[in-house]
């Protein structure tokens, strides 16, 4: 069953006549919707066979997206060839997103949502990294004398070396610390519950700039790792779309286990689960045999050559079998203003993504709607993992995994047991220094090809909030088309021109961090344009986002909310009146900040 098929369903029995017929019919079928559409519900518990295989393919489901970060990173952080920093970065990025999943499905939403690294962070990294005083001299030595260049002979470090480590451990470290200050403004808007009490002002029309931008502007990325050997860049592309629209409807028989029948054969949309991992694999099967057959390239200057699949060997020798990622491990985070409020445009994107993969979860894992004390205590433990993704130097901060919602919406096992298992498996794999080198074997063409994909997807689900509007009126055309154009055009005019001159050097770094990056001026913009203009919350798309997202607060009863109480203080939380006035705790009058 698709993802569509499960949200018609779940309408099936809502009468849409009045927002009152709403209410009453809500809380009667709302225990019938949830056996229909899921076959393990959020509290439900699974033999632990079946935690393990579900919870592993919720690990594959992520994986994807999770690696590609550092990837892409690699070149701002300066780590020019060295591969096994490269791989000691992707076993952080996995273990400290196990971490975050962990304790988001145990003291956060308490939804089975992931937790992983996000474009998001991305964008304001690679505005900080283009710096002046953050160019890295390896590139530039490269531009100027090729890539057989001698950097001894330049007075460089060779990659690789202890020289060269400090190098992109120095830029790294600032990124630490920028995720580190910047998420704690998170743990203070999901801890006072400010979230609840700002989305009466921000919109579909603030959102949209917000997120579409950050897909747009990562296409220089997957130009230049496509870039290698467009064909297989191509052809990485071709097979995620075939498994992913053309095939997602063919399932494979397998046997599956029913509470009620035990085992029995079932029918699985293999495709449709992994469509980016059958894609990686076979590409990179078809790139070691043109490597076995030298039909690609052994010289690092012709065209083709970084398609290959021996040039990093040897990091499979040099990684360490167990490695343990621990805070610190490349030095004592730095600070600077510019980049901690660069990162802030980072962290207000994420924090919008995630409210609204709070509400897609919790509709296909057969949840209430989550209710105010959820929300933000979800908000705030994203604060806590990305304050924690910043101490152990990822390179990014953490959110929900959108990939997966759709997964739990395919298999129908909405239970929090199978993604804390997931976690627990990421937790493990992190630790294990020969697994995360595996990664770095992967030609750079076939990550460029699937980030055609990825990062497509992150500009598709900004535009998809376009349809809460009125496409007609020339007040929202207008608002749209001002903040998407300079949203783009201010930063990609900042990068080749030192325009910010305010006499001093801490205003001017911070402007040009906010100001080249494209999602924080597309969103300011249709932020304050979007509140200015006059118009209807009709108009403006208003209420009908608040009737998908924000209304279902007032449905739930409490009875109907208990899976999104927190474990063992259940009874202290009631008990005592204080805690009503706590946003993160179940007991909270959603009075104040009531939407």
């Amino acid at each position: 069953m698709s993802s569509n098929q499960v949200e018609e369903k779940l309408m099936i029995n809502i009468p849409a006549q009045t927002d009152e017929d709403k209410d009453d019919v809500f809380v009667e079928n709302n225990e019938d919707d949830r056996k229909k559409t899921v076959m393990y519900s959020v509290d439900e518990t699974l033999p632990w066979h079946l935690c393990l295989l579900l919870g592993f393919q919720h690990y594959l489901t992520a994986i994807g997206g999770i690696i590609s970060i550092p990837l892409v990173l690699a070149e701002y952080f300066c780590m020019d060839k060295d591969t096994l920093g490269v791989s000691e970065v992707i076993g952080t990025i996995i273990f400290v997103s196990g971490v975050a999943t962990i304790l988001q499905t145990t003291f956060g939403i308490r939804l089975p949502i992931v937790q992983g690294s996000t474009p998001t962070f991305l964008i304001p990294t690679i505005a900080i990294m283009s710096q002046s005083k953050w160019e890295c001299p390896y590139k530039v030595a490269r531009e100027i004398y090729g890539n057989s260049v001698n950097f001894t002979d330049l007075g460089l470090p060779e990659p690789g070396s202890a020289g060269h480590q400090e190098i992109w451990m120095t830029r790294i470290r600032e990124i630490q610390g920028a995720i580190m200050i910047s998420s704690l403004f998170q743990v203070v808007i999901g801890l006072s519950g400010m979230m609840t009490f700002a989305l009466r002002f921000i919109g579909p029309l603030s959102i949209v700039p917000i997120i579409t931008l950050t897909g747009f502007s990562l296409f220089p990325v997957g130009s230049q790792l496509a870039s290698g050997h467009w064909w297989i860049a191509l052809m990485t592309t071709c097979l995620v779309l075939a498994f992913s629209q053309y095939l997602n409807n063919i399932k494979i028989p397998v046997c599956t286990i029913d509470k009620t029948r035990g085992c029995r054969r079932s029918r699985l949309a293999f495709f449709n689960l992994f469509p980016v991992f059958l894609a990686v694999i076979i590409s990179c099967v078809i790139c070691t045999i043109l490597t076995v057959t030298n039909v690609l390239p052994n010289d690092p200057d012709k065209w083709g050559y970084a398609a290959r699949t021996d040039s990093n060997l040897y990091v499979i020798r040099e990684a360490k079998w167990f490695r343990l990622p621990y805070p610190g491990q490349w030095g004592i985070p730095t600070l600077s203003v510019a980049s901690v409020f660069g990162m802030v445009a980072g962290v207000l994107a994420a924090m919008f993504e995630s409210v609204g993969d709070y509400y897609a979860c919790a509709k296909l894992a057969g949840a209430p709607p989550p209710p105010a004390h959820a929300l933000n205590r979800g908000i705030f433990i994203e604060g806590i993992a990305c304050v924690l993704a910043g101490a152990w130097g990822s390179g990014n901060g953490t959110t929900s995994f959108s990939e997966n919602i759709g997964v739990i919406g395919i298999t129908k096992v909405g239970s929090r047991r199978v993604v804390q298992v997931g976690g627990c498996i990421m937790l493990i794999l992190g630790c294990f220094g020969k697994f995360s080198a595996l990664f770095t074997l992967i030609p750079p063409p076939v990550f460029g090809g699937l980030f055609m994909v990825t990062f497509g997807m992150v500009a598709a689900v900004g535009l998809s909030n376009l349809q809460y509007i009125d496409l007609n009126s020339p007040r929202n055309l207008c608002i749209l088309g001002v903040s998407l154009f300079f949203g783009a055009s201010l930063p990609f005019w900042l990068q080749g021109n030192d325009a910010v001159n305010t006499g001093s050097d801490v205003l001017d770094q911070i402007l040009s961090v906010l100001l080249g990056t494209s999602m924080f001026v597309g969103g300011v913009v249709g932020f304050v344009l979007d509140n200015t203009i006059p118009g209807s919350e009709r108009e403006r798309g208003i209420r009908a986002w608040r009737e998908e997202s924000l209304k279902p607060h007032e449905r739930n009863s409490m009875a109907d909310a208990s899976v999104y109480n927190p474990p063992f203080l259940k009874t202290c939380l009631y008990k005592y009146k204080a805690f009503r006035y706590i946003p993160i705790c179940p007991a909270f009058l959603n009075t104040v900040y009531k939407c």
